[in-house]
């Protein structure tokens, strides 16, 4: 068994708002690597000319795994949350790459096409180009938010294609429409305002191409869930949200994830439902590590003893224990699958 710190939260970021937005009022922790690294241009597979943009950030050690994090919705390579993890781990001497996921941030002038929570073709042909054209021999993936979501899924159908050491999936919406009913209500409305617009935004950005109609359902689009029924489902060959939401939700495939992950979520994240986590049985697959206390907020984890973010803590100690550095490493190798909650 791998011993992970108890969360705590730090004054005063008290209650799963003021941890969700501490990032907006404070910033991250991010010397190290912000406007840093090698830019990559990643080419997709699927004749469509997009390419997606990367930075990449050396590690102290050769033989260690590169980090890939994966950013969530509205999200780039230069979003808080990644910019905070890279420069953790790679300050803990781990090669690091930070990933604009197709049509997002510095990959939006080089995409015709866009991400969706479900897209993990994308991720495949990223992992791909990285093995077999930079020589990456050993991986660790990292996915955030609705980054996540893509991960946990790309896992259950890739996941032995790769050289992949382990992963982790930081407050990941597991059932797509019970988040999306979520963000919906009242006390969410300013999250959902500016999700929306950010949304809109990128959509509609430099590169992006779109035919009349699905312009026109961007700007008429009122919530999220409206976006994701006329716009996204659309687009990717869905009958409608709904079909778009069951087809993608990772929760029906955590069952055949067959490589060591971590998945850290906070049980009052405001944006994704603790019941989504709660439902699932985690001893039914031993290469689930549930990390799921009762605070944190979403994508928060702003804990006490420390200015790193504890899911950031978190990680580096399972990473260290899958790539070989941790004493627990061979313990790690099966993880239990047990739930830890903050007491």
């Amino acid at each position: 068994m791998i011993e992970f710190p108890e969360f705590r939260p730090r004054p005063p970021w008290l209650g799963a708002d003021l941890q969700t937005l501490r990032n907006l009022f404070r910033g991250p922790v991010t010397k190290g690597v912000a406007g840093e690294g090698e830019r990559l241009l990643l080419a997709m597979r699927d004749g469509s000319g997009d390419q997606l943009a990367a930075r990449l950030h050396s590690g102290a050690n050769g033989a260690d795994p590169l980090v890939v994090l994966i950013h969530g919705l509205s999200g780039s390579e230069d979003s808080d949350y990644l910019l905070a993890s890279a420069a953790h781990l790679n300050r803990a001497g781990y090669p690091v790459l930070r990933l604009s996921l197709r049509g997002a941030g510095p990959s939006r002038p080089t995409c015709r096409l866009q991400y969706h929570a479900g897209r993990t073709a994308d991720l495949h042909d990223v992992l791909a180009a990285l093995t077999q054209e930079h020589g990456v021999a050993s991986l660790f993936l990292v996915g955030y938010s609705l980054g996540g979501n893509m991960l946990l899924k790309f896992l259950a159908e890739y996941g032995a294609a790769f050289p992949i050491a382990g992963a982790a999936s930081v407050s990941a919406p597991i059932e797509l429409e019970a988040a999306s009913r979520r963000i919906l209500e009242r006390r969410n409305r300013p999250y959902h305002s500016y999700l929306l617009g950010r949304m809109r935004a990128e959509a509609l950005g430099e590169g992006a191409r779109l035919d009349s109609g699905e312009r026109r359902a961007i700007e008429a689009a009122r919530t999220i869930l409206d976006f994701d029924n006329e716009f996204v489902a659309p687009r990717n060959g869905y009958a409608g949200a709904r079909a778009y939401y069951e087809e993608n939700s990772a929760l029906r495939f955590l069952d055949r994830i067959a490589v060591p992950t971590l998945v850290v979520h906070a049980l009052d994240d405001p944006w994704i439902p603790g019941r989504s986590y709660e439902s699932y049985d985690w001893t039914a697959n031993p290469r689930l590590t549930p990390l799921l206390p009762r605070g944190g907020g979403h994508v928060g984890f702003h804990g006490a003893g420390s200015r790193v973010p504890w899911h950031d803590r978190c990680i580096e100690r399972f990473l260290d224990a899958v790539s070989g550095r941790g004493a627990s490493s061979s313990a790690s190798a099966a993880p239990s699958g047990r739930s830890h909650e903050s007491r």
